[in-house]
């Protein structure tokens, strides 16, 4: 059982472009095997500013050369958000015994909370509430429910897919980032670096 981390690292590293991977299908691979997943090939992601921890500003896209993965939780939300914050905590371990804790960024908007590596993990405070915001977010899914989501961000600021809930497999959602490491951000169209200037 003490190899169980070692292995787990191993099998989850990024792994060359050439390797075997779902590579371009892995939005298709995933769907298959995780009811909680949703594929958002979208290119605009909400704005999402606010203050950070220490009280300074914060902007999403300053982080646009990071994969990102947002969830809200704000406190009326209760034991759902509570479940995928423990959840969410499981994926960054997995993913910070790997080289892809240089890549990605976790960001909790709602109260700080115990557990997390502060290393790659920020508790962010929106201007304007965290409803808002959440409801801005979940304006990317085409699923009518109301359970937490949880939004990856691919570097590049485009939206790439939510998981639902907290009763997902966390190795997918580790999988599924692992997968976007070894993705060269895409290219922004023109109307991406025109309105990109006005961000």
């Amino acid at each position: 059982m003490k190899h169980i981390p070692v292995c787990l690292g191993l099998a989850l590293s990024p792994v060359p472009a050439g390797a075997h991977h779902p590579g371009e299908r892995v939005d298709e691979v995933m769907a298959a095997q995780e009811p909680a997943f949703e594929a958002t090939d979208l290119r605009r992601t909400p704005h999402l500013r606010g203050t950070d921890a220490d009280g300074g500003a914060f902007r999403l896209d300053a982080l646009q050369d990071r994969i990102i993965v947002v969830s809200f939780a704000p406190e009326v939300c209760g034991a759902p958000c509570e479940s995928q914050q423990v959840l969410l905590r499981e994926v960054q371990t997995g993913v910070n015994v790997t080289p892809m804790r240089e890549m990605v960024t976790f960001l909790t908007v709602g109260p700080a909370a115990e557990g997390w590596d502060s290393t790659n993990w920020h508790p962010i405070s929106i201007e304007g509430g965290i409803l808002e915001a959440a409801d801005d977010f979940a304006a990317l899914s085409e699923r009518d429910t109301d359970a937490p989501m949880i939004h990856v961000i691919d570097r590049g600021g485009r939206p790439a897919a939510i998981f639902h809930g907290a009763d997902f497999s966390h190795v997918n959602l580790i999988l599924y980032i692992n997968e976007l490491t070894n993705t060269p951000p895409p290219e922004p169209g023109r109307f991406e670096r025109i309105f990109g200037a006005f961000q």
